[in-house]
């Protein structure tokens, strides 16, 4: 790896942050491939921002079509990435402009999430016109403010992913009779856990987006999986499997999980929720919680993500990110700039960096999961919850108090009035 020496700024650099997705090397391939095709030059800058923050121009990687014909359908990144942070790092927007055009940078694709968009407006802005910066859209959480039919790439295959591994986990839980309780990635929204769940018949899928208030009691969303529980218990079934949003543990208050507040945060300053214990506090809280009954519940919490985020994209993101990598090509090429591209309605659309923006905080919006939607309403349908209708009728809460172990007048007292 090493600068090639030339300084005309034709060059187009790739550069790729945040954290996996399935697909990113069909971006980095379609770029390629349409920029080598047009005469032009590509230098694949490794490790995100990593090095252009410090200056360095040794570590690039000039790119030919033969490079990158056939990475497509290979999940990972050739280029690596990471979340080295430009806006928390001194004069670290300056720097990194000034190091693409030491080494003739004068277009910059980037590829990531919410935080490379916002990365990408920076040096955009702070570049004025030296550097032509255009974001492709990558993160399985699929929280890019795009319109509701469109998904970022690399989602569709996580989910994919994801559903063949609850799958397998259903099938444990009915032949081991016990209960899974599965934590999907998704920082700030529920379309991944939402997305799993609905695909896989979960018994219950649980998400940021349900509960509106700024800060969440872990007994709220306890009491939601126990009374899933305790009316799968009334029908017979003594197993379940209840996937929850990992992003739940940033609103939950902090006295209620430990290790909220002294939790490993990235370069970007977020909490690694990965390392949070929701699982395991769900689990334990809902083991005392039967076992004060006399009842013994098999409990297991596992997370997943990581399992997800570097697979082989499945046809429609393989598909899909050719045409995002092409559009990006073309769209700086041809003189664009400041801009996200998208595909809608089969048609490539170019999003101004500022219609990304929320206007409050100044960076990416966030584009959650509408509750008010018929898809999260065909979900909320087949998940497995304690219904008001469930605690009017004297039969059904007779029987559901039976196998909650309790009375029907605690478990009315209890649930009522959820």
């Amino acid at each position: 790896m090493g600068d090639s020496g030339d300084r005309t700024g034709d060059k187009l650099g790739i550069v790729v942050g945040g954290g996996p997705a399935p697909g990113i090397n069909g971006v980095i391939s379609a770029v390629t491939i349409e920029v080598c095709k047009r005469g032009g030059s590509v230098l694949g800058i490794p490790d995100g921002f990593r090095w252009l923050v410090a200056g360095d121009t040794q570590h690039v990687m000039p790119l030919q079509i033969s490079d990158v014909s056939r990475i497509h359908l290979l999940g990972g990144s050739i280029l690596r990435t990471s979340r080295t942070s430009l806006s928390r790092t001194p004069d670290g927007v300056e720097t990194v402009v000034d190091t693409l055009l030491s080494l003739g940078v004068g277009k910059l694709v980037t590829i990531g999430g919410d935080g490379m968009a916002f990365a990408a407006s920076l040096i955009s802005t702070k570049a004025a016109g030296r550097i032509a910066v255009v974001h492709v859209p990558k993160t399985i959480d699929n929280d890019l403010p795009l319109p509701e039919d469109v998904p970022t790439f690399g989602f569709e295959t996580a989910r994919h992913e994801g559903v063949s591994i609850v799958r397998r986990i259903m099938e444990d839980a009915r032949a081991t009779s016990r209960w899974y309780l599965l934590v999907a990635m998704g920082r700030k929204t529920g379309h991944l856990a939402l997305g799993i769940g609905k695909a896989a018949g979960a018994t219950l899928a649980l998400i940021p987006e349900e509960f509106p208030e700024k800060r969440l009691r872990l007994s709220r969303i306890a009491d939601i999986i126990e009374g899933s529980i305790i009316k799968r218990r009334a029908s017979g079934q003594e197993n379940g499997v209840v996937v929850v949003a990992e992003g739940l543990a940033e609103k939950i208050d902090p006295t209620d999980l430990e290790g909220l507040e002294t939790a490993e945060r990235d370069d970007q300053g977020h909490v690694r929720l990965a390392e949070l214990p929701l699982g395991d506090v769900l689990k334990n809280t809902l083991r005392k919680r039967f076992a004060a009954r006399g009842i013994q519940l098999k409990c297991v919490a596992k997370d997943i993500g990581y399992e997800l985020r570097c697979a082989d994209p499945v046809p429609f993101d393989a598909e899909y990110v050719r045409d995002l990598g092409y559009g990006a090509a073309r769209f700086a090429l041809e003189g664009g700039s400041n801009a996200m591209i998208t595909r809608q309605a089969g048609k490539l659309v170019a999003v101004p960096f500022h219609e990304l923006m929320d206007v409050e905080t100044g960076r990416t919006r966030v584009r959650a999961v509408d509750i008010g939607s018929l898809s999260y309403r065909v979900a909320r349908e087949y998940m497995i919850r304690l219904e008001p209708a469930d605690l009017d009728d004297p039969v059904r809460l007779a029987n559901l108090a039976r196998a909650a172990g309790t009375s029907a007048e605690d478990l009315r007292i209890r649930f009522g009035a959820r």
